[in-house]
């Protein structure tokens, strides 16, 4: 299949969701349809509190869980590489101050970075721009080779790229689990076909967390 069909393809998924969506929403689901379960989003502190340790923050958006679980594997990582590690989601608004380097990370919805993450760069554009900065993406979409994919994959960060140097990029596959979405999301999920599986590769995962920064 062609590049072209592909993107023909995407478009009317699109399409459908869209209009799925605006059906759902004029229904009188509204809110609801939208809400998901609840997610704990912990905040966590790795490796030994030492002076001479830099410090690290991993912060995180997530809908699901799935982020949650890559964020602290890559904590835990740079914390057996002597870092002393925060990590935190970013709807709590972490104060940089503290931080010599910074990771983010976020869930995909709609083929973007999650609101919250979006706004959390915008308002500390100015920090983020005097710190080491790398950004990963959890998805579970456009997970191939081709072209296409990885066009796909480039656009996710189309809104935080202009506002941040970083100097790493990362895209992990994620976690799909029906029981964790809202009624919203498990319905687009089966306009697109999708299905139920744990795809995350903790060696991908663990191999980026031991070089970034290096």
């Amino acid at each position: 299949m062609t590049a072209k069909a592909i993107s023909r393809r995407n478009a009317l998924q699109a399409a459908g969701v869209t209009l799925a969506a605006a059906v759902v929403t004029c229904s009188g689901l509204g809110y609801a349809a939208t809400r998901s379960p609840e997610t704990e989003t912990p905040e966590l502190i790795l490796g030994k509190e030492n002076l001479m340790n830099k410090r690290v923050l991993v912060a995180y958006a997530t809908r699901a869980g799935s982020t949650v679980e890559v964020a602290t594997a890559i904590a835990e990582s740079l914390a057996g590489r002597g870092y002393t590690v925060d990590v935190k989601p970013v709807k709590e608004k972490p104060n940089l101050a503290d931080y010599q380097a910074v990771i983010l990370g976020s869930a995909i919805r709609m083929g973007s970075w999650l609101p919250e993450a979006v706004d959390y760069v915008k308002v500390n554009q100015q920090t983020l721009s005097q710190l080491p900065v790398a950004l990963f993406t959890v998805h579970m979409l456009n997970t191939g080779d081709d072209e296409a994919s990885r066009a796909n994959r480039y656009a996710y960060l189309k809104e935080v790229r202009p506002l941040v140097k970083a100097v790493d990029e990362a895209y992990f596959t994620g976690k799909m689990d029906f029981s964790r979405l809202s009624f919203m999301d498990r319905f687009i999920s089966s306009m697109v076909k999708a299905v139920e599986s744990d795809q995350r590769d903790w060696q991908k995962i663990r191999a980026w967390a031991a070089r970034i920064f290096a």
